[in-house]
């Protein structure tokens, strides 16, 4: 029987992120607290942020959508496996699209003020001394995407459920950043952002020997002892600001109730959408939200 220990936990709400360390031989897992968040997240070597995950060599070799056995890679030259995915409990990963950002919702849906991925990160990332220029394209956790014959990406309803999770294994010391994608109105999280449980688990050497690879595969690869200026080395190395506070472009997310009276042929016709359309939620409420976003966006959404 496998011992694990926790050593870190940390509760994500919406409108926040959070950067922690993760070493070789450890484990980042992100459980869902509600039914289907999106979580944002972006990787870098501890003691080299230069060396960060590269969504498009990961893309190239395991495909569009990573799970369990796949690899998470650096970028070049290091090139090497980050993580592998050893646990995914839902299998919808995305490494395709990019990060939403406060420019997106402005041009798109005429949001002068939203939550967004990459204002997240890049606050999130700031406790341990990286700024916006460090940001990188993510690996959507649990983000349902797919691809028309004609090429074209999008976006399906989400499918994590409460008390899924995904968990990546470490293959050398990373800082590991994960958000709540800002995303709120498509079916990035299904029209709702929820909260995030992040934890960091040491294994037992046998769990651990199992995933752990080598220091070096190829000869090919840049390591960080590789580089010859070692001034430089030194002020990539990343340590936690002690006198770091969060703040966060837009927190806490207000949540407002607004009561809707239906009729009984209303109800009857929500009913027959989520016997047809299971996705679209567990009750009338989350059925009709689903259903109205939906239209929102085909039909009075900004040009």
């Amino acid at each position: 029987m496998n011992i694990r220990r926790m050593l870190y936990e940390y509760l994500l709400e919406p409108g926040t992120g959070k950067a922690v360390p993760v070493l070789r031989g450890q484990v980042l897992r992100v459980q869902q607290l509600g039914d289907g968040q999106c979580a944002d997240f972006n990787g870098f070597n501890l003691h080299n942020y230069k060396e960060h995950f590269h969504a498009g060599r990961t893309r190239v070799i395991h495909g569009l959508f990573p799970t369990t056995g796949d690899m998470l890679w650096s970028s070049p030259p290091r090139e090497r496996p980050m993580y592998t995915i050893i646990s995914d409990t839902v299998g919808t990963n995305d490494v395709n699209y990019p990060r939403c950002t406060s420019v997106f919702y402005e041009s798109k849906f005429g949001f002068l003020k939203h939550t967004n991925c990459h204002d997240i990160q890049v606050e999130a990332q700031r406790e341990y001394g990286l700024t916006a220029d460090d940001v990188h394209d993510s690996f959507n956790m649990s983000m349902n995407t797919a691809v028309t014959p004609e090429g074209r990406m999008y976006v399906k309803p989400q499918r994590a459920r409460r008390g899924d999770y995904i968990e990546l294994f470490a293959h050398f010391d990373t800082l590991a950043v994960v958000n709540v994608c800002g995303s709120d109105v498509t079916w990035t999280s299904n029209f709702e952002l929820k909260s995030l449980l992040v934890q960091v688990w040491g294994l037992e050497e046998g769990e651990r020997d199992r995933w752990l690879l080598p220091e070096r595969r190829y000869g090919n690869q840049v390591l960080p002892a590789d580089i010859p200026d070692e001034h430089i080395e030194v002020t990539r190395r990343l340590a936690r600001n002690p006198m770091y506070v969060p703040n966060w472009p837009v927190y806490p997310v207000q949540l407002q109730e607004i009561a809707i009276d239906l009729t009984a042929e209303e109800l009857k016709v929500l009913a027959a959408i989520q016997e047809k359309n299971p996705d679209f939620g567990a009750d009338a409420g989350q059925v009709l939200r689903s259903v109205f976003f939906v239209w929102w966006s085909e039909n009075r959404m900004p040009e």
